[in-house]
């Protein structure tokens, strides 16, 4: 009887995606939240049966809307990721060690800040008295666009720098309202960029702390100016980042993929 009703018409949101995506890698197994309640009112899932247990799988218009919203999502994502590459190029150019899209997890926040040290009155405290409490520290995944190191083996030279990339103004005034989120990749560099055409947004709009790169022209044969620097502040990047860089691939450019080919072989030679 259930199956005569017709489907309701919901236009389906980020959050109604993230969970037919999640139910289509899964088991199925149901959460009967408020979420599920639309995605079987909308028929874009039914309740089906795994060794007697009742899950949910994904019916055939659930299939075609994430479909449709991943081909929305390429066609939205080209700009931003023709820019990127161009940002990445250029600092290849330039000689620096290039990775794009990388997941590292990275702390944020004051209280992460203020766990590192303590305030020199409370180095004199009383010994009688229990030092205090060190804040909580805050962590999150931090998704930078580029992230970039200059090619030397000493660790001070290393000069860390995120280029985020935006190619809408809500798009990049909705990433800086992330306190969370900018914080997070300051704690990961020493510089931090904003990369995005000329008319998104005027320079006063971006805090101080941001340097900007505007695109004048297409992401694809564009140019890139350098509008404002970033403010400097050292960074000294954690094991864990490291860790992550290494089994990370960095960017190949034209240039890396067209090498000497008198080269190539070097490296698999043996000495005789």
């Amino acid at each position: 009887m259930q199956a005569d009703l017709p489907p309701l018409n919901l236009k389906p949101s980020r959050v109604h995606l993230n969970r037919l995506m999640q139910i289509w890698r899964s088991a199925g197994w149901p959460s009967q939240d408020a979420v599920e309640i639309d995605l079987l009112a909308a028929q874009w899932v039914e309740w089906a049966s795994c060794e007697g247990q009742q899950t949910l799988r994904l019916t055939p218009s659930g299939i075609r809307l994430l479909a449709e919203a991943r081909q929305q999502g390429k066609r939205a994502n080209s700009a931003h990721d023709k820019l990127a590459g161009l940002v990445a190029q250029q600092l290849m150019d330039a000689g620096r060690i290039v990775w794009q899209e990388l997941s590292l997890r990275a702390q944020f926040g004051e209280e992460a800040e203020a766990a590192e040290t303590l305030a020199p009155q409370q180095t004199f405290a009383l010994l009688a008295d229990p030092p205090p409490a060190a804040p909580p520290k805050h962590w999150r995944m931090a998704r930078p666009d580029v992230f970039s190191l200059r090619n030397t083996s000493v660790a001070r030279y290393l000069h860390p720098v995120i280029h985020e990339i935006k190619v809408s103004r809500a798009d990049l005034f909705s990433d800086l309202r992330n306190k969370a989120k900018h914080e997070s990749y300051q704690w990961l560099c020493s510089e931090l960029y904003y990369v995005f055409p000329a008319g998104t947004a005027e320079p006063k709009e971006i805090p101080a702390a941001f340097g900007i790169w505007l695109l004048h022209g297409k992401p694809e044969d564009g140019q890139l100016e350098l509008l404002r620097p970033a403010r400097h502040r050292p960074c000294e990047l954690p094991f864990p980042v490291w860790m992550a860089l290494a089994k990370a691939t960095p960017s190949q450019g034209p240039q890396a993929q067209a090498a000497d080919p008198e080269q190539a072989g070097l490296q698999d030679e043996s000495p005789r």
